[in-house]
């Protein structure tokens, strides 16, 4: 087993191909080939994190993307956010996310507060 940092796109593309070997033989934990995994899994995710960074979804985006997947109207974000009104204007933007609908939106539909927030 020689293991090594992940200096470049051809370093991670060879470790990319040895996990997803390992995967498909599904190694018990502490075993080589399961430690071997395990270690490569990390480097591969600094590797990603560092090249390949995801940035947090603007908050509205959130609520909408949320929304969608469960098929909620304006009318089911009342408990949320307000009346009908007010949930039009956060979603346009002219209005914004109080801390009270913040914390509603992160208990109630499980949207991050650090992406409601906008914090990175």
């Amino acid at each position: 087993m020689e293991i090594r940092p992940l200096h470049n796109e051809d370093d991670y593309r060879s470790a990319l191909a040895t996990v997803s070997a390992l995967v498909d033989l599904d190694p018990e934990r502490g075993t080589q080939a399961g430690d071997e995994l395990e270690v490569l899994s990390v480097l591969v995710e600094r590797y990603e994190q560092e090249h390949f960074p995801i940035e947090r979804p603007d908050p509205i985006e959130a609520i909408r993307f949320r929304m969608e997947q469960g098929g909620m109207s304006v009318a089911d974000m009342a408990p949320y956010i307000g009346p009908p009104n007010r949930v039009y204007e956060v979603l346009n933007g002219t209005r914004p996310l109080s801390l009270t609908m913040i914390r509603r939106l992160h208990s109630g539909l499980r949207i991050p507060a650090e992406v409601l927030i906008g914090v990175d």
